[in-house]
């Protein structure tokens, strides 16, 4: 579970920061641009993911590894 909660934040993290370089920068990297309903909520869904996968970083921590 614990490996599993860090692969989801591992993934959150990167969608987020490549959305944040996506809204800055006009490259077209990540997954975060192509959902439509998002097109001028860009930064702050990409700023929700990234708070996920702390999120997510945290709560495995706290699992034990067994």
């Amino acid at each position: 579970m614990k490996q599993l909660l860090e692969l989801l934040g591992f993934l959150a993290l990167v969608q987020g920061v490549l959305g944040l370089v996506h809204e800055f920068t006009h490259w077209h990297v990540g997954l975060l641009q192509r959902v439509g309903f998002l097109d001028r909520h860009g930064v702050y869904a990409s700023l929700a993911l990234v708070v996920l996968a702390f999120a997510l970083f945290a709560a495995a921590e706290s699992r034990k590894s067994g």
